[in-house]
């Protein structure tokens, strides 16, 4: 056992020394440590492009409209809870720029960020109508045995589209390597240009008690009304994640996912999914 231990030290002392006598050149060919993390500390700025998907949900986009055109009625409740639009989605290109600066504590990297966005062709519409629904009224002073209702019927369309947006994001990842992969959060305010147009109809019919009937059209109820803005700001929140990649010493490229989820806007709620591809420079 002792001539093997003598053995191992031996030849460790003489390995030792052959190394030391290698060429600088060889000796410098040996597999190093792992790269050192990238310094991802300060302002950066790039531009980017992506496509971007919504789904708009046009379910209340005209309630408020026949609450106004049934007003103090019998009818305003019950056709408040018609839905008369659906949802619809979306899509298209966007093209945008971003800033911002990064703080870094050995590994872990935080930041500030505005990002924007133009979208050529990010617009959604439909129409439908829906009736009669027949309602009944009770209220109504009639014969003996006689009953009434009103058969409503609308017709109703709606178009939104979402002209170019901006987010405020605080950012948090983990530089390795080259490497940055990141969460973010914050802000988001679209511009957005929205119409609404509904229009209705009321057939009266009354049921006698012999059998018979009658039916009347309701000149009251013969009405349309049409809203929309233009350039509305709408305000919103926004998350998602991305990786960047230090392709030089100051230029990078990222990749990332986005989701927005902005406030009502004439009583339509829009959703909002985007993938980005991007260059940046850090200064």
């Amino acid at each position: 056992m002792r001539r093997f231990v003598l053995a191992a030290m031996m030849f460790g002392a003489v390995s030792s020394a052959q190394a030391a006598d290698m060429p600088d050149f060889l000796r410098g060919s040996l597999p190093a440590g792992p790269a050192p993390t990238r310094n991802w500390s300060g302002w950066y700025a790039g531009g980017q492009v992506g496509y971007s998907w919504t789904n708009t949900d046009y379910g209340k986009t005209v309630v408020s409209m026949t609450n106004d055109l049934f007003r103090s009625t019998t009818l305003q409740a019950p056709v408040s809870q018609l839905t008369l639009l659906g949802r619809v989605n979306g899509q298209s290109p966007a093209f945008g720029a971003f800033v911002g600066r990064n703080f870094q504590f050995d590994d872990i990297v935080l930041g500030v960020e505005a990002n924007y966005n133009y979208l050529s062709s990010l617009a959604t519409s439909t129409a439908a109508s829906l009736g009669p629904i027949q309602v009944a009224e009770p209220t109504l002073v009639l014969p003996a045995g006689a009953t009434a209702a009103d058969g409503v019927t609308l017709k109703g369309s709606a178009a939104l589209q979402v002209k170019d947006e901006v987010t405020f994001r605080g950012r948090a990842g983990w530089a390795t390597g080259d490497f940055l992969p990141y969460i973010f959060g914050g802000l988001a305010v679209g511009r957005m240009d929205v119409t609404r147009t509904v229009s209705s109809s009321v057939t009266r019919t009354i049921n006698f008690a012999n059998g018979t009937s009658t039916s009347f059209q309701l000149p009251q109820f013969a009405l349309t009304t049409t809203d929309g803005r233009s350039n509305n700001f709408v305000a919103g929140w926004t998350a998602g994640l991305g990786m960047e990649y230090m392709l030089w010493d100051c230029v990078f490229l990222r990749g990332e996912w986005e989701y927005i989820k902005f406030l009502s806007i004439k009583d339509s709620v829009v959703t909002q999914n985007s993938v980005h591809a991007g260059i940046g420079y850090k200064f």
